[in-house]
């Protein structure tokens, strides 16, 4: 069993980790789909701390003999959880990273080709001013002074 030293202690972490997890959502540095995980985990950790009978009698359901066998193997569990989720969500942002960069591939074709026609569209309209002007010129003027 647990002392009762033990049992403050593991309530106080808990929720010291618990106002940091608050905390970090609030800031928005931690999505709120990723800190349910932690705050399921500190709600079990808190009910087993504070009522340790609940931990044994959930190690006699799980069919395990001793309460921190439980413990560790529920926080494998959990651990392969998490992993299993970033695993989830990283092949998702890869993905997206992928396809933003493809996207972003093409629009900087796009304007480069814009860019060309561009110059082109320059180019023939700077070439129809200048012919335009040689024909708008009284037929005894010249392009070259002095001639």
């Amino acid at each position: 069993m647990m002392t009762v030293k033990l049992q403050v202690t593991i309530l106080l972490a808990l929720a010291v980790s618990l106002a940091a997890i608050v905390n970090m959502i609030r800031r928005k540095s931690l999505e709120l789909k990723y800190a349910l995980s932690w705050l399921f985990v500190c709600f079990a950790l808190a009910v087993f701390a504070a009522f340790p009978r609940t931990m044994v009698a959930t190690a006699r359901f799980l069919g395990i003999d001793a309460p921190v066998n439980m413990i560790f193997f529920l926080g494998f569990c959990f651990s392969l959880l998490i992993i299993y989720t970033l695993t989830v969500s990283l092949s998702r942002m890869s993905i997206k990273m992928r396809r933003l960069t493809q996207i972003i591939a093409l629009n900087e074709d796009r304007i480069k080709h814009m860019e060309q026609q561009l110059a082109q569209l320059k180019e023939e309209r700077e070439h129809e001013e200048a012919d335009s002007d040689r024909l708008q010129r009284p037929a005894g003027e010249s392009d070259q002074p002095g001639i």
